[in-house]
């Protein structure tokens, strides 16, 4: 190779190291806002047809257009946060009181079979005890727990600040992917066709039903778990029914999320002497908490044709690889891969063409 030609490969290899080194700290730049722009990228896609609508209703105004759907969006997520506080602040009262009389009463005598637990039950049982016996030994007790509860507070304070802020950049990130989104649409979708053709057309519309059926599941059990749990709660007459409605919501992401709420409401239940509302409550709380089995496998299935077992897969895998997020990364790439997978092995007039399907 004559000394032009290294030329034109060394300056290719230059170009290329500054594209990829440019790339590089793009990323870096930009992941700190990773996390929120992928949540207002969800938002917005979900509510895309619901923006069209919109967008249609006002004339075709897009920066009007998206303003309006920013701000109903505000309002949705504004209004429950609201509605908690207002109830929480209710609601310090009454702990603070029942607090005072765990402090000077003591904790209520256990039922006869928690002894009979195997292996923890007498542990269980001599603890309990122990704490009915002074009011003294109580706050002690309660103060070898204060270093530990002040870290969860701080902790879980950081982490609702941190949830809050990105809560707010995303509905920032939100109003430029509803003013712009038409025309990074129409770019992906020209990339996307040109690249795979029909194909690729195919796997945005199963990309686009998952993520859609992914946050109707998620979000939708969600919801109908807080409603009824806080119906529940009513029954009960449970202090502060919607605040804990509310948190089941928040902690239904989390397995056995709805029987964590329902366990302190059933042993207040218990405190005030009412084992049969008691038992309610815990049925209550397990019910509730199965309902996610059934409600979100029924929702998440309509978005393909993917086998649930890989959908349910994609959730766990991609909640524990990306966090929250990755609840709807994670089926949707599996929902793509298996697309891909079964597209290749079904393609017959390809097969003996020897062409290799994109």
């Amino acid at each position: 190779m004559d000394r032009a030609g290294w030329a034109n490969r060394a300056e290719l290899w230059l170009a290329g190291s500054i594209v990829v080194a440019l790339a590089l700290l793009c990323i870096l730049v930009l992941l700190p806002f990773l996390s929120a722009a992928l949540w207002a990228l969800v938002l917005c896609f979900t509510a895309w047809p619901a923006f069209l609508k919109l967008e249609a209703l006002l004339g075709g105004r897009r920066a009007l257009s998206a303003l309006t759907a920013t701000l109903f969006l505000i309002a949705i997520v504004a209004l429950p946060v609201a509605i908690l506080g207002s109830t929480l602040a209710e609601n310090v009262p009454s702990l603070l009181s029942a607090i005072q009389k765990l402090i000077k009463e003591g904790p209520p005598s256990l039922p006869d079979w928690v002894s009979n637990i195997p292996l923890i039950g007498s542990r269980i049982s001599d603890y309990w005890n122990y704490l009915g016996n002074s009011t003294s030994i109580r706050v002690q007790e309660l103060t070898r727990l204060l270093p530990a509860t002040r870290t969860i507070v701080l902790r879980g304070g950081s982490a609702l600040a941190t949830g809050i802020i990105q809560i707010a950049l995303s509905l920032l990130i939100a109003f430029f992917f509803y003013r712009d989104g038409h025309a990074a649409a129409n770019r992906l979708t020209a990339a996307i066709h040109r690249i795979a053709g029909e194909r690729g057309d195919r796997l945005l519309d199963l990309a686009g039903a998952t993520v859609r059926a992914l946050v109707y599941g998620v979000l939708g059990t969600a919801i109908i778990q807080g409603v009824v749990a806080a119906i529940g709660f009513a029954i009960a007459r449970v202090p502060g029914a919607v605040s804990l409605g509310f948190l089941t919501f928040l902690l239904s992401l989390v397995p056995g999320g709805p029987l964590i709420v329902a366990m302190p409401a059933a042993f207040w239940l218990y405190r005030q002497g009412s084992v049969a509302w008691t038992a309610f409550m815990v049925l209550w709380g397990a019910m509730v908490g199965m309902s996610d089995n059934i409600v979100k496998p029924a929702i998440i299935s309509r978005g393909g044709s993917t086998p649930m077992i890989l959908l349910m897969l994609g959730l766990f895998g991609g909640a524990l690889a990306f966090g929250v997020i990755g609840m709807f990364l994670g089926p949707t790439l599996v929902a793509l891969g298996y697309s891909l997978l079964s597209q290749w092995s079904e393609t017959d007039g390809e097969r003996g063409t020897g062409e290799v399907p994109v």
